[in-house]
């Protein structure tokens, strides 16, 4: 398959029960995961803040926080270090707990479709939509949303 200019890089990212799709300009760095230091009264899917690069990062559970499952980090784990794109200049940058190393892929608009939830299936709290790229079926996180709470939850 040849690239074209309207084609993008993206990432496939699994995490939990699912995947992640997301366009590759967003990741910073992918880390080994090691235990963040904790957040006093923070929501479940909020692991607590990782050092790096003189920031402290919120370190984010996405299947608790979408409601996807509780699934846990552990020593096996990887960190993705996403840029934030809120403008908030107290949270430059977050990060994600994943099941191994993020996929890098070719986004183009032909293999790419939404796939239609069933009647009454609706998509999981901070989730934009539910995708098939060529063989893989992903979810597309809504990244305002998960900031938005990432902000809320450090501020209570």
């Amino acid at each position: 398959m040849n690239a074209t200019l309207d084609d993008i890089r993206g990432v496939l990212i699994r995490v939990g029960p699912t995947q992640l799709l997301l366009p590759n300009a967003t990741i910073s760095e992918v880390l080994s995961y090691s235990p963040p230091e904790p957040v006093e009264n923070a929501p479940a899917w909020l692991l607590g803040r990782l050092r790096w690069r003189g920031w402290r990062l919120p370190l984010v559970a996405f299947p608790a926080l979408s409601g996807q499952g509780d699934e846990q980090a552990s020593l096996g784990s990887k960190v993705v270090v996403f840029k934030a794109l809120g403008g908030d200049p107290r949270l430059p940058f977050f990060a994600l707990v994943t099941q191994g190393f993020p996929r890098l892929v070719t986004i183009a608009a032909d293999n790419l479709l939404e796939e239609s939830d069933s009647e009454g299936d609706a998509l999981p709290f901070a989730v934009s939509a539910r995708v098939r790229l060529n063989n893989d079926t992903a979810q597309i996180p809504d990244l305002d949303q998960l900031e938005r709470s990432v902000r809320e939850a450090l501020a209570a």
